[in-house]
């Protein structure tokens, strides 16, 4: 997983059930985005951690716009999983 997959990634919107806040949702990618970039570029300063991704919290929506949470909640796995990777290659920052 690149920066640019999670730039382009795109979730299932909510209105008439509950879902994640989009901006909170898009804030925290914005977040993972940066933390995979400066892995690309090899040098992590401040990484976000698989175990922030994991620890990670949105307000729920209802009746308003939100990201389907099942989608969400499936994509934030994979990012743990590849930021677990990452710390084991540059001798864990979790």
């Amino acid at each position: 997983m690149l920066a640019g997959d999670v730039a382009a990634k795109r979730f299932a919107p909510t209105k008439w059930r509950e879902g994640y806040d989009q901006q909170q949702v898009d804030d925290f990618l914005a977040r993972v985005q940066a933390t995979l970039a400066e892995y690309e570029r090899g040098r992590p300063a401040d990484p976000l951690t698989a175990d922030d991704v994991v620890a990670s919290r949105f307000q729920p929506t209802r009746f308003r716009a939100g990201y389907a949470q099942d989608e969400v909640d499936d994509f934030l796995d994979e990012v743990a999983l590849e930021l677990r990777g990452h710390e084991a290659r540059w001798g864990g920052h979790s």
